[in-house]
């Protein structure tokens, strides 16, 4: 990795003293002469003629259903800035989902902000411009063009956004300025927060936040189609896991969770979580993600995983797979127990039923397993109304879903958990059976067997929709599948 050019006495130069360097194009050890050559010689390189992002009708409807919540009120959502992992090296930027989905933008520093007005509001997305060759930032800054790479101009943001388009590096100046009721996304950008100090409040804030994420439950045509996309990519990582399986038992977790992870950035952005690739009693842990144990034949693999597209949308998908080909008869009755499951839980996905359905449909099942097999004494419903069930069912049957993999989290418990169903929402429907490799209240063939079957379901009209549906779920479908695969 390249080191980029720094003062020679780094110590004894202030960060005041190296911006004003950076501005007169001026480090020691370099040259007049070399940065006088730096500052020509360079084609224009503006793209014209730019065609609007596919989303951008969208985005636009979205500000002006945000603009109609808030009126009169200046309202700032950032992306948010660069994070440090070590010393001089930062994780990969992700925008904050509020942001992107405001503005289809994914670039650090942006900030949206809707300016009150006579009818409505005024969107502005403020950006940083191309580096200026000029004053030497473009190759004398670690972040600038030559660095790491070319940036949208204001004017190509503007054709792309349909927003118009200013210098992120005016804001916190006139924010300081600004006078009137301000709500802002807290959380991503500390020198926007800092500007706006005396003209914020946290409880008008959270309204904006709970706003935003309540805007999110239903899908619009465009984000189903990202999520379908996710899910479909996430589905040949899984066909890759399957065709590498002997390669990990001769390593770890870690090849099954490597090779997931190239199949995300071939086919998307990103994971959209970190993957848990469960070996063994490991899948008895909900968030493994650790991923450095053994991968024996014989075993069970939970496969928890999802693709996150370029437009920020996950998939959140779980298979639970016999290592080698076959699940041995006390892993396919927990395995089709759990498949009876989310049978149940998946038919109660419906508009006009209560959000809370599909769990209870779930659980159900399990208890009535988990009754039937002598681990919980009866009656089913005396086991439902004390939650005895939850010893081996641990978790709610899934969640919201789309450009976070826990979604709209931040809404309001009566607009979500005790919501009705509705058409465009999206949701995992994930029940599971997981007996602690130390749990002396189980029969010890049982222990350390971890079972969980997940799939993203969108409400329709007239029901719902498997957006997972590429991958087999019956425990002979399973089989069958990865021996296709590895045949």
């Amino acid at each position: 990795m390249a080191e980029e050019l720094t003062p020679e006495t780094p110590e004894e130069t202030t960060e005041e003293q190296a911006i004003k360097q950076r501005k007169n194009g001026l480090y020691p050890g370099v040259s007049d002469e070399l940065a006088e050559n730096m500052k020509s010689g360079w084609a224009d390189t503006e793209l014209r003629d730019l065609a609007p992002i596919a989303q951008a009708d969208k985005t636009a409807a979205r500000r002006a259903a945000l603009s109609a919540r808030f009126p009169g009120e200046r309202l700032v959502i950032p992306a948010g800035n660069l994070k440090t992992r070590s010393n001089d090296t930062e994780y990969s930027f992700r925008a904050s989902t509020e942001y992107a989905y405001l503005t289809g933008d994914q670039t650090q520093d942006g900030v949206l902000v809707l300016e009150p007005g006579k009818s409505g509001h005024q969107a502005t997305i403020y950006l940083l411009p191309r580096s200026d060759r000029e004053n030497g930032e473009f190759w004398l800054d670690g972040q600038g063009e030559l660095w790491v790479g070319r940036r949208h101009s204001l004017t190509e943001a503007e054709q792309l956004l349909g927003v118009p388009a200013k210098d992120v590096r005016e804001l916190a100046a006139q924010l300081k300025e600004a006078t009137g009721p301000v709500r802002a996304v807290r959380g991503h950008d500390a020198g926007i927060e800092a500007a706006l100090t005396d003209k914020v409040t946290a409880e008008r804030d959270e309204e904006l936040r709970v706003y935003l994420s309540e805007a999110r439950l239903i899908k619009d045509d465009f984000e189903v189609a990202e999520l379908k996309k996710a899910c479909d990519a996430t589905a040949r990582g899984f066909e890759d896991v399957v065709k590498v399986l002997d390669k990990a038992e001769a390593t770890s977790e870690r090849y099954i969770e490597g090779t997931f992870f190239l199949r995300a950035r071939v086919e998307g952005n990103d994971i959209g979580y970190g993957s848990i690739c469960a070996a063994g009693p490991h899948a008895t842990t909900l968030h493994w993600v650790r991923n450095d144990g053994d991968v024996r034949s014989g075993d069970l693999l939970l496969l928890d995983a999802g693709v996150e597209t370029n437009e920020l949308y996950t998939a959140d998908i779980t298979r639970t797979l016999p290592i080698n080909g076959r699940y041995t008869d006390l892993q396919r009755k927990i395995y089709d127990a759990v498949y009876e499951a989310q049978e149940a839980g998946i038919a109660a996905v419906k508009p006009g039923a209560a959000y809370r359905d599909f769990h209870d449909a779930a659980q159900r099942v399990l208890a009535e397993k988990l009754v039937e097999w002598g681990l919980v004494e009866g009656p089913v419903e005396r086991v439902l109304e004390l939650g005895l069930q939850r010893r081996w069912t641990l978790h709610g049957t899934g969640h919201m879903l789309g450009m976070d993999v826990h979604d709209c989290a931040a809404a309001r418990t009566e607009a979500y958990v005790d919501t009705t169903l509705a058409p465009g929402m999206c949701l995992t429907v994930e029940p599971g059976l997981y007996f602690q490799a130390d749990d002396l209240t189980v029969p010890e063939e049982y222990r350390g067997i971890g079972v969980r079957i997940e799939d993203d379901i969108l409400v329709t009209e007239d029901g719902n929709v498997n957006l997972s549906d590429a991958l087999p779920r019956r425990s002979e479908e399973v089989e069958a599948w990865m021996a296709g695969l590895k045949g």
